[in-house]
Formats: structure tokens, C-alpha cells, sequence
């Protein structure tokens, strides 16, 4: 992993505003290298100018400047005009998590369609927020009239659906089942950080269902740079060396992982994991003593 793009992406996560566009395509390099950036900002600028004039004119033609008219009038620019859709033939493609490939295809998984969502309406002159919801990434947008409801749920991957609270209960029930308890909670803005985390944990659950490590490496990488002190990153990070044979990074990470989780309280479950890893570090200090 470049130093380059990991000094760029916390830089891009500590940025004044809100904007996600220049922390996602760099998250796009890992696929992309050599992914120019401007000819996507560019396109989210002309794409949000659209949306505001297809709002106005939605406006116009019904007489009802609510935010929820305000909405009905987005959807209709990029669901129905510009033909955004969620990506369920292939929704285990990391081309789906790179915001170039999404806007080039008009097509990705919940969170990359609700990152375009976002971006545009934000340049539309839209207040829409991320929603971290387990399983299925939404956004929101506050209602001026009705400050403490929580504002309207919307489902980017099902082409703007607007969701109760009753589906969003179906909804965490459909992905997490009864792991997770509805609460009000799960419905609050998500933080850019946030955000970004969830995008690079995508990706990188599905290089390593692909077996493609060096890409999973990677990302976790990128992880590190954004939480330093997530120990469970620096554990894959060391499991991705030991499955690319790279005995130096494994015995480096998984060390240290095994002596700071030592630290803290543990279950049954996670001193059996750690047991294991233990395991693989004498098998990696064998290795290393063959050699010498």
C-alpha cells in the first residue's frame, strides 16, 4: 500500500465539510491506480445543478415546496431520469464499491448509491444524511415541520424508497434477524469516518471471499490509517500476511495483536481465537528459525 494514498485518505476523512467524493475515490485506487479524480467531481457538480433545476421544476408544477415534494422531485432526476439501481446481479463485485464504476454504470450496492445520493443532493441544495443501519446503508432528510421524527428514511437501492419506521424494523430483521434490536438509535446520521469505515469493511469481506489477500491487505491498511487502535485490523492484517507467506508482517502484527488484547477482558470464544493465533505465531517462529 502506497503511503501516498494512505496520507491522502486521512487526510480526505479529516477534511472541513462534509463531502465523501474525494475519500471514495481513493478508495477506488485500490481497483483504479491511476484514477483521475476531477473528471468525477466535475460530473457530481453538473449532476447536482440538474437535480436542483429538475426540483424547482417539480416544484412548480405542484405547488408544494415540502421537503418530501423537494424529494419526490430528486427521485425522480436520478432514478427515473439518470437510471440509478441497485447492483443485485452482481452485488458481491468490488467494482460495486468504487464510486468511478457507480457513476460510470449507474449501478452499485446500498452504500455506494447512497454515497451518490448524498453528494448530489447536497450540491442540489438537499439536507441528506448517512444512516449506518446494520445491513443496509440508507440515508435520511430532515423535515423542517417536524424536527424530532427522525425525518424521512430512504432507501437509495430500491430507487428512493421512503421507509417507515415499521420497515425499517423489517428491514434490520431481513439482514441482522433478532442479533439487533430496533432502536431510534439505529436511524442517526452517520459520521464521515463512519462512513468511510463501512465502505473499506465492504470491500474488504469481499476480497477475502474472492481469496484476493494482497487487495484485502490492502484495504485493511487503510483501516489502520483511519483507527490506529482497532486491534481487530491489526489481527487481519497479520492473518493476511501469514496467508501471503510474508513471515515478517505476520509475526510483526499478530505479536502484537496477542500482547495488547492481552490487556483486556476476554470470553471463552475470543481466548479460543487467540489460542489459535498463538498457534500460528510458533509456526511462523519455526520458519523463520529454519531459515537461520
Amino acid at each position: 500500500m502506497r503511503k501516498d494514498l494512505l496520507d491522502a485518505l486521512t487526510a480526505a476523512s479529516h477534511a472541513p465539510g462534509t463531502s465523501l467524493a474525494r475519500a471514495a475515490l481513493l478508495i477506488a485506487r485500490i481497483e483504479y491506480p491511476r484514477l483521475a479524480f476531477e473528471p468525477y467531481l466535475e460530473r457530481l457538480d453538473r449532476m447536482g445543478d440538474a437535480a436542483r433545476y429538475r426540483i424547482d421544476r417539480h416544484l412548480d408544477e405542484t405547488g408544494d415546496a415540502s421537503t418530501l415534494s423537494r424529494i419526490k422531485g430528486f427521485n425522480a432526476y436520478l432514478f427515473d431520469e439518470q437510471r440509478f439501481v441497485g447492483n443485485r446481479e452482481r452485488y458481491e463485485d468490488p467494482r460495486n464499491s468504487c464510486l468511478n464504476e457507480v457513476l460510470d454504470q449507474r449501478t452499485g450496492i446500498p452504500i455506494t448509491l447512497s454515497l451518490v445520493y448524498m453528494e448530489v443532493g447536497t450540491r442540489a441544495g438537499l439536507h441528506v444524511d448517512g444512516v449506518n443501519f446494520p445491513g443496509h446503508f440508507l440515508v435520511r432528510c430532515p423535515e423542517a415541520t417536524s424536527r424530532g421524527s427522525g425525518g424521512l428514511i430512504i432507501d437509495p437501492f430500491h430507487c428512493g424508497a421512503l421507509l417507515s419506521e415499521h420497515d425499517c424494523r423489517l428491514l434490520l430483521q431481513k439482514h441482522v434477524g433478532a442479533e439487533v434490536a430496533f432502536n431510534k438509535s439505529l436511524l442517526a446520521p452517520a459520521t464521515r469516518s463512519q462512513v468511510i469505515v463501512r465502505m473499506l469493511l465492504n470491500l474488504k469481506r469481499i476480497y477475502v471471499h474472492m481469496r484476493s489477500f494482497p487487495q484485502a491487505r490492502d484495504v485493511t491498511e487503510l483501516l489502520l490509517a483511519i483507527m490506529p487502535s482497532a486491534l481487530s485490523e491489526l489481527r487481519d492484517r497479520g492473518l493476511l500476511a501469514y496467508h501471503l507467506n510474508d513471515v515478517t508482517g505476520a509475526l510483526r502484527d499478530l505479536q502484537t495483536y496477542l500482547k495488547l488484547a492481552s490487556m483486556c477482558e476476554t470470553d471463552k470464544e475470543t481466548r479460543e481465537e487467540h489460542q489459535q493465533i498463538w498457534e500460528h505465531v510458533k509456526a511462523l517462529r519455526r520458519r523463520v528459525a529454519a531459515l537461520n
